[in-house]
């Protein structure tokens, strides 16, 4: 169902082909991440872009903030002398037990009954292997979690495509309201996720010359 947004918003100005564009401008990385589906009801609204955080659930909303925080905080670190190494090193440590708890509090968020596999993302979007169609237009909500970065996006979407594939169907959403920050971070991590395949190639490569 295609549900009328409360406020103006230039994605809801663009035609499907100018949707599937803008979607194929950003980098996408093959790769299984968790992900909550929820297309929204006959009775619910698409927030404005302005609204986004308001519909947030906090745990999402301080996210982003703690993972920008902990990567100034541990800059500095880059040029730290070789006396101060166990400063560092303390630091790092520190920093993952907070990312552990940030991954903990952001997977209570997880709900079992809308949760699905993506088969790609990337800044624009996502694909997602999905049991049934839906239809072109459909606004969903969205709840992505990267467990490699211990952060997890709220944001919502639009069907932009839906291919059958046997019994499946692989349905691609692009991202209408998402935060700047959020967007930045799937850019990055999808980046990071391609630099680390590569490099278990090369390994891989390594190991049958």
């Amino acid at each position: 169902m295609v549900v009328q947004e409360l406020g103006g918003n230039n994605m809801d100005t663009l035609s499907l082909e100018e949707k599937k564009a803008q979607f194929d401008e950003f980098f996408v990385i093959s790769h299984e991440l968790k992900v909550n589906i929820k297309p929204l009801g006959a009775d619910e609204v698409l927030p404005h872009q302005s609204e986004l955080e308001d519909t947030m659930p906090y745990a999402f909303r301080i996210a982003a903030e703690m993972s920008a925080l902990d990567a100034a905080a541990l800059r500095p670190l880059r040029g730290i002398s070789e006396h101060a190494s166990a400063l560092a090193d303390y630091l790092n440590h520190q920093s993952k037990k907070i990312d552990l708890m940030m991954s903990y509090i952001l997977h209570q968020q997880d709900e079992p009954e809308h949760r699905f596999l993506t088969i790609k993302f990337g800044g624009g979007g996502v694909v997602v292997n999905y049991p049934s169609p839906l239809e072109i237009g459909t606004i969903v909500q969205i709840k992505l979690f990267l467990t490699e970065e211990a952060a997890a996006i709220f944001c919502y979407g639009e069907v932009i495509t839906c291919q059958q594939n046997e019994d499946d169907y692989h349905i691609s959403f692009i991202f209408t309201r998402i935060r700047e920050k959020d967007q930045e971070l799937l850019v990055r991590a999808s980046l990071h996720l391609q630099t680390l395949q590569l490099r278990k190639r090369a390994q891989a490569r390594g190991q049958d010359q």
